[in-house]
């Protein structure tokens, strides 16, 4: 699955391995679709698929085998990302045996549960993210914001950036391919306005397609939705939307590449990868205004920001912009060069840094 989560861990495996002089073993659930090549040793750990997110596997745990391939690796550092039952037994392994062990937060799990009507269990959740976040030497957050939030939590400092990057030549404006459009049914007058990412319920889908409707009287707006998900079915009931599936590779990058701008509704992100693709597209993103996409995003400078269930103010945007074929450009160059702030390699160091200062106070 193309995970922004699993694509931050990978290339930051890819790094310690290829750049810090480390070797790095991963244990983790595996799919027989993987989205790309895991770098480092995998070592699989049985799963489960969810009962609601069958695309999402849950691993049972920490079982004997893995534990002895655990034990004969000898890390020096355990580092891990899903406050799972694996990742709570992963760092129970390495106290017990006086390890550095870090956690690094991707996803905000309790803000999903009012998408699927589990909103009775949200204390219970956030008491064992509370636990979990808290046991960890030290955590990562994509943003400031969380960082703040976990260090109000922690009652200490032991929480920092781990940014993320953005290959600036793959996501580039010189992708667009007014060929690819007219594929799609995309004339070159009309304004082509993307969803990209995961379609599920979280991601804010609810509150794109109303925006998109409320502009029913703009013939010249296209509705143009990138990904796939349990909710794809949702987005048939636009008028003459485009739904291209699951894309990869330069094929995305030219979907991506050839809208223009970038409706991301979601007030779930933690980081908000698809929105860094996007603007290195060259497109202006119309975002909620909340903390991830305040990392991203000047307001009225690279993208716009509106009120995350404000549907009026965000069809409102989508219609200025779709009026104002000068601004989206203005808007789309900004956020191209503001996208040059992001790099794997500098995000990838910030967290071998904190590996180091672990092992120099542990050693």
């Amino acid at each position: 699955m193309r995970e922004g989560a699993n694509r931050a861990l990978n290339k930051l495996v890819g790094y310690l391995e290829r750049e810090a002089g480390c070797t790095v073993r991963v244990y983790s659930p595996v799919t027989d679709t993987p989205a790309f090549e895991p770098e480092g040793t995998l070592v699989p750990v049985s799963s489960v698929a969810l009962p609601v997110r069958g695309e999402f596997q849950l691993a049972l745990g920490l079982p004997r085998s893995a534990r002895r391939d655990l034990a004969h690796f000898d890390p020096q550092i355990v580092h891990v990302s899903t406050p799972d039952i694996l990742g709570t037994r992963a760092q129970s392994w390495a106290i017990s045996r006086g390890i550095p062990q870090v956690a690094s937060m991707h996803t905000l799990f309790e803000t999903y549960l009012g998408y699927y009507g589990l909103d009775w269990l949200r204390p219970l959740v956030e008491a064992h993210l509370n636990r979990f976040y808290r046991r960890a030497d030290h955590v990562f957050a994509p943003t400031l914001a969380l960082v703040d939030s976990l260090q109000d939590l922690r009652g200490d400092s032991r929480a920092t950036v781990w940014s993320r990057g953005i290959d600036r030549a793959l996501f580039s404006p010189s992708k667009r391919d007014m060929a690819w459009r007219r594929r799609q049914g995309i004339d070159e007058t009309e304004v082509a306005v993307l969803f990209f990412g995961r379609l599920v319920k979280e991601k804010g889908i609810d509150i794109y397609r109303e925006a998109i409707a409320r502009l029913r009287h703009r013939r010249d707006v296209r509705a143009l939705i990138v990904g796939t998900g349990p909710e794809a079915a949702s987005f048939e009931g636009i008028d003459r939307a485009v739904l291209t599936g699951h894309l990869e590779g330069d094929e995305l990058a030219m979907a991506v590449a050839s809208a223009d701008m970038m409706l991301a509704p979601s007030s779930t992100e933690t980081f908000g990868q698809v929105m860094l693709e996007a603007m290195a597209s060259g497109l202006p993103v119309v975002s909620a205004d909340v903390p991830s996409a305040r990392g991203l995003i000047v307001n009225g400078k690279t993208g716009l920001l509106c009120g995350a269930d404000a549907i009026e103010q965000f069809s409102a945007a989508i219609e200025d912009l779709a009026s104002d074929p000068a601004r989206r450009a203005a808007l789309g160059t900004a956020a191209r060069s503001a996208s040059a702030a992001y790099s794997w390699n500098h995000a990838s160091e910030s967290v071998a840094q904190i590996y180091r200062e672990l092992l120099k106070k542990s050693a």
